[in-house]
């Protein structure tokens, strides 16, 4: 009697938190995809099992039957709960058919709710005509009044909380206590008690401050305790020898053909939308998936004296068998690996120097704007050049469950209440009203869980055909020097860009707020900017990058070529000396583009000379993987963020005590080069047409362990 008072509790509260991270908007207005999908594969089921539970109760004779068309309706289910658990355990969120099945599962689950309600309004009330009559129009008299005065008051609430400030317990405490309230008013009025707390969930604003707080809450407590403790509850209702044979296959015939049927109509409505067979076939098998909420229907059927104990366990074995196929059919066919694989070049090595860059930055944080403002400034040549920038705000998910990807134009009406993204958007716009036609830019704002945000962010490298994506180090600097905070969920994060990204990708580590760095709008006189260059396609990359900056006669490039004593004569040196050479002559009379080279001999004397002259730049480029050299060796046995390299992390070690802001940079992995030989002959071209002449000396400086070249 105990377990099952908390199960109650439990599942009132489980179903409001699953209430409040459901978007009302898609139930509203959903896109004509999921609502065909929705309503073809609903009533197809509905009318199919429907039928052939109906036969097989006029053709056989069976022990209580009765419960047979109610298993069979069951079966057109498609819940929001369900699909977003399962969607979520299989990182397949914000991917597109993630999105699709999200917003195809809540209107099933309001047809579905819909249903349950009338059929629990009917079932309970068998002995009185008007009584389920009198069961509707109450319930649709406490939905109206929860939506047309609950919600205005919460919103006003939500109003009064300043900016930034989590909501007062004592407002927490009322929600908590109108959810039981809810509760009890739904039994009053014939419907199950989960009805009023899971319409009280929808209508309170998703997101923060108020449904991140609720839902942060109720997390641990109603998923830790509550809810398990009710399916304990269904499983010790479960009675596997009250099954007789001929039940067991007759209920089995309805499920399978309850789901081939769904399977199919959702394959044929979705490749007649364009969808691939695949694809189709995987948001086929995400609509069958049973839970939670199926359980829940049993229940109230069985206490309702409608479904007998043998049906019971049958319905619940269904669930059982059913989630165990789904799950491991989905996990064989779903390939999120090739989805953002690009057909062609997508780096700034490959690309003309005059051409439109296209970069796309990350970031999550308002202190970090300034510094990505003056990257974005410095890497081209207004009015000559031409930069296209796609700005995302990272906002993680919290407090609702389906992610959104917001472009800047929708955002104004959308109810995001994501104020910090709202003024790095502004800022973004700003930077281009200021650019005067030289910068365009493309605002988004990205709702979803850190470790499945790479999916938004490579699809919108590939749709906007950016040439490299800029995501912001997990790491913040303190005005001292110090780590401020550490956020586990962007490291995640910029390892899966790296790995799935479409084009290069570039890790900013910001310590803007270490040298004071303003904005070059307001005026700068001269940027600093190192490439660290010891060889590899993505010093290649950063080389390239340091090149293009040159054009903004804002910008002073030194390039700092390692070398190691010895190795005069190797293959791989002299095609390195190719490629440095072909910028050289490309940048030959211009004296803001400065060539520097270091023979070191081992690890300590490149630490020493990184360390030396580090803290004389701005800026510093680096690539993240580079050439096998002797002068690695043991470097990278203590780094601490593999997402940066051996050379990029050593940069980002505040022990290092260096104040310049490093950009370590991946170029795009499609056919990844052997090595710089390797390279297009584009490039070669690309370089030699902008040769303008000129001519360079060298000076060596002997004083040093290290040998200095400067041309």
């Amino acid at each position: 009697m105990v377990i099952e008072t908390v199960a109650t509790f439990g599942l009132m509260f489980f179903l409001f938190a699953v209430g409040v991270t459901m978007d009302p908007v898609s139930i509203i207005r959903p896109g004509k995809k999921a609502l065909a999908i929705a309503f073809s594969s609903f009533f197809s089921t509905l009318v199919v099992c429907g039928s052939l539970a109906f036969l097989l109760t006029q053709h056989l004779v069976m022990q209580d039957q009765n419960w047979l068309p109610l298993i069979a309706l069951s079966q057109s289910f498609s819940a929001f709960p369900v699909v977003a658990c399962l969607l979520t355990e299989l990182k397949m969120l914000t991917s597109d058919i993630g999105r699709l099945t999200l917003s195809t599962s809540m209107v099933c689950d309001a047809l579905g709710i819909s249903l349950s309600a009338i059929t629990i309004a009917f079932a309970g009330n068998g002995n009185s005509k008007l009584a389920p009559l009198w069961s509707v129009g109450s319930m649709v008299a406490l939905i109206a009044a929860v939506v047309h005065i609950v919600r205005p008051i919460l919103q006003r609430m939500i109003k009064r909380v300043p900016s930034g400030k989590p909501i007062g317990e004592s407002w927490i405490c009322a929600i908590f206590v109108s959810v039981l309230l809810t509760g009890l008013l739904s039994e009053v009025i014939g419907q199950h008690y989960v009805l009023g707390p899971l319409v009280f969930g929808i209508v309170v604003p998703e997101g923060p401050p108020l449904g991140a707080s609720l839902v942060s809450k109720l997390d641990a407590f109603s998923s830790g305790l509550f809810y398990p403790s009710y399916l304990a509850i269904s499983g010790l209702r479960t009675n596997i020898f009250k099954v007789h044979f001929q039940s067991f296959w007759v209920v089995a015939v309805i499920v399978l053909s309850g789901c081939m049927v769904k399977v199919c109509v959702v394959m044929v409505v979705a490749i007649y939308n364009e969808m691939t067979v695949r694809d189709a076939f995987i948001v086929a098998l995400i609509m069958n998936a049973k839970g939670v909420s199926e359980l829940m229907l049993y229940n109230v059927l069985r206490n309702a004296q409608v479904l007998t104990d043998e049906g019971f366990t049958l319905a619940v074995i269904v669930v059982m068998v059913i989630t165990a196929i789904i799950t491991t059919l989905i996990t064989f066919f779903y390939d999120s690996s090739g989805q953002y694989t690009a057909i062609k070049r997508s780096t700034i090595q490959h690309c003309h120097r005059q051409s439109d860059l296209r970069i796309l930055v990350c970031t999550h944080s308002q202190e970090n704007v300034c510094t990505i403002i003056n990257l974005l400034e410095i890497s081209h040549a207004p009015p000559e050049t031409h930069i296209s920038v796609i700005g995302i705000a990272l906002v993680e998910l919290e407090g609702r469950r389906q992610p959104m990807l917001i472009p800047h134009e929708a955002s104004r009406t959308e109810r995001t209440n994501t104020t910090g993204s709202d003024q790095i958007i502004n800022a973004l716009t700003h930077y281009e009203l200021q650019s005067e036609g030289s910068a365009s830019v493309e605002a988004f704002t990205c709702i979803s869980p850190f470790e499945i945000t790479h999916n938004d962010i490579c699809r919108v490298a590939i749709d906007k055909r950016a040439t490299i994506v800029i995501v912001p180090f997990h790491k913040q600097w303190a005005i001292d020097g110090s780590i401020e905070s550490v956020n586990r969920g962007i490291k995640a994060m910029n390892l899966k860009v790296l790995e799935s990204a479409p084009c290069s990708v570039g890790i900013l580590i910001d310590r803007g707020v270490l040298n004071g760095s303003m904005s070059l709008v307001v005026g700068h006189p001269l940027y600093h900017v190192a490439v660290i260059y010891l060889g590899g396609v993505d010093d290649a990359e950063s080389l390239a990058y340091g090149a293009r900056m040159t054009d903004n006669e804002k910008v002073d490039l030194t390039v700092v070529r390692f070398l190691i004593f010895g190795a005069e004569n190797t293959k791989d040196r002299k095609l390195e000396s190719d490629l440095i050479n072909e910028y050289r002559e490309a940048n030959a009379g211009n004296e803001r583009f400065v060539i520097v080279e270091e023979v070191v001999r081992n690890g300590v004397d490149l630490s020493a000379s990184i360390r030396e002259m580090a803290d004389c730049f701005d800026l510093i480029l680096v690539g993240r993987h580079h050439q096998d050299s002797p002068l690695l060796y043991g470097l990278g046995d203590w780094s601490e963020c593999p997402e940066l390299g051996v050379i990029g992390d050593m940069l980002a070690s505040p022990d290092l005590g260096i104040t310049a802001s490093v950009l370590v940079i991946q170029q795009q992995k499609m056919g990844r080069l052997a090595g710089v030989g390797d390279r297009d002959q584009h490039v070669r071209d690309v370089l030699l047409d902008e040769r303008t002449g000129g001519s360079w000396a060298i000076s060596m400086d002997r004083t040093s362990t290290s040998t200095r070249l400067k041309i």
